[in-house]
């Protein structure tokens, strides 16, 4: 088999745009989670009796 390592250079490669998607992943998850956790404050104050 062939050397393929030969174009390996460690930090050469442009990462930004997965450091953008990882940071817009972690402030969907973190307003999701703000959003479910206020719902179930709101169902918890204002729930009803049938």
């Amino acid at each position: 088999m062939a050397d393929h390592d030969d174009h390996y250079k460690p930090g050469a490669m442009d990462i930004t745009q997965h450091q953008r998607a990882y940071a817009g992943f972690i402030t969907f998850t973190k307003w999701s989670l703000g959003f479910c956790l206020l719902v179930m404050a709101l169902l918890a104050i204002f729930r009803t009796h049938g």
